[in-house]
Parts: C-alpha cells; structure tokens; sequence
C-alpha cells in the first residue's frame, strides 16, 4: 500500500517527434484520476502535517518540472527517454515514501491487507454470479478459478519485481491479460463467450451481465497493477 499511496501522490502534475513517444507517457498524464474517493478517505486517515504536505507539494512540483524538461528534449532517442523517465519517476517515489512516518506506513500496511480480504470476497462473489449467468458446469468453475490464482500470482510476482521497470511490468501485465484472454476461450463455450460479451457490451451499471464492474487488462476480470494516479492533498 505504501508504494501505491505514495506513487498515488506522485503525479499531479522529441529524439524526434516520434508518435510513440507521445503514446508511452505515463499512464497518469493521459488520464483522470480515477478511484478518487477511497484514496481520499486513506490520505486523510494518515493525518498529514502541514509540514509534510508542504514537502509532498514542493517535490510534486520539482518533479513536474523534470518531467516537462524531458518532455521537450529532441536530443535524445525514445529508448533514452523512456529510461530518462523511469529514472525520475524511480527517485521521485523514494523521495515521497520517504516523508511518511513509520505509523502511517504501519496505516497503510494495514490498508492494503483489508483491501486485499475485500477484493478477494469480490472476487468470490463475482466468480459466483458468472457460474449462474453463464451457466458454467462444476469442471468449468474449477478451472476459471484456477486460472484466476494463477492470474493473480503472477501480477503479484511482477508488481513486486524490483529488477523490473515499470515499463516491463507494463508490457508484461498485457502479455498476461492476452493469455488470460485465449485461456477463457479454452475453458468456455462459444454460447457462454457469446454471452460474456454481450454482458460485456451493457457496461457496468446496465444490466447484469457477467461484464459488470471494473475490467483488467482487455476488459479481463483480474486486478490491475498498480495504480499510477495523482491525488489532491
């Protein structure tokens, strides 16, 4: 939890002018924030002095400023400039995880063990409600969730690879999700796919299709990595 929280605090923020590099910037500089709530409620839980959201803000913002400086280097190859950014991001993360005290990052431990028991009754619980809506036999269920362990093991085992950028776990997050993807074909029939995507199509909070409620990687039921997000003080 602490890596997450503190990297959720993060970001608030041409070799040539090659498209690539305009569609690898981190996740967080594409996106809105998302999640926002429940981060909110764990930020405020720590109970932050105003000395150490001064310090959170003064590195936000030194580190916006290294980030749109690389931004606008033409002199550099995309390969220098994806290990120029994860460079940064790597030392900007230590530098906010270094503010906390031991017992908000004792908090934080704490959170992310109740997060991990809410997220496996979620799981339960969905893999439950896609046996009924899909009509899934005994044999079918005992492999999905199979698959599920083995799915989650090994995000678990690339998130926490230190010898990884977080480039590489991102590349290896969707090779994962594209495994899962053609082992589900393996293990359901074709009605059963073809009821999963219609599911899938009616979004979540439309009907009661096996697609409802958040999607990993290529709409896959499986937890996603790490969130890379900002979050306002």
């Amino acid at each position: 939890m602490l890596p997450v929280l503190a990297m959720a605090l993060v970001f608030n923020a041409n070799a040539q002018e090659i498209p690539e590099r305009k569609a690898d910037y981190p996740p967080m500089m594409h996106h809105k924030q998302k999640g926002g709530p429940e981060r909110h409620k764990a930020m405020k839980e720590l109970n932050l002095t105003d000395a150490q959201k001064e310090q959170f803000k003064t590195e936000k913002d030194a580190f916006r400023k290294k980030m749109e400086e690389l931004k606008k280097n033409d002199n550099i190859t995309v390969k220098e400039w994806k290990a120029k950014r994860e460079s940064l991001v790597k030392e900007h993360k230590a530098k906010m995880e270094s503010v906390f005290t031991p017992e908000q990052k004792a908090k934080m431990e704490q959170r992310k063990k109740e997060g991990q028991a809410k997220q496996q009754e979620m799981m339960k619980l969905r893999a439950e409600k896609m046996k009924t809506q899909l009509g899934l036999t005994e044999e079918q269920s005992a492999k999905l969730e199979k698959s599920r362990k083995e799915m989650g093991d090994k995000m678990k085992a690339i998130r926490e690879n230190k010898a990884l950028t977080e480039e590489q776990k991102r590349e290896q997050m969707r090779e994962l999700g594209k495994k899962q993807k053609e082992n589900m074909k393996s293990i359901l029939t074709e009605e059963q796919l073809k009821k999963m995507k219609e599911g899938r199509k009616q979004g979540p909070g439309r009907g009661e299709g096996p697609g409802k409620g958040p999607k990993g990687p290529k709409g896959h039921k499986t937890p996603p990595p790490p969130p890379v997000e900002k979050e306002t003080l």
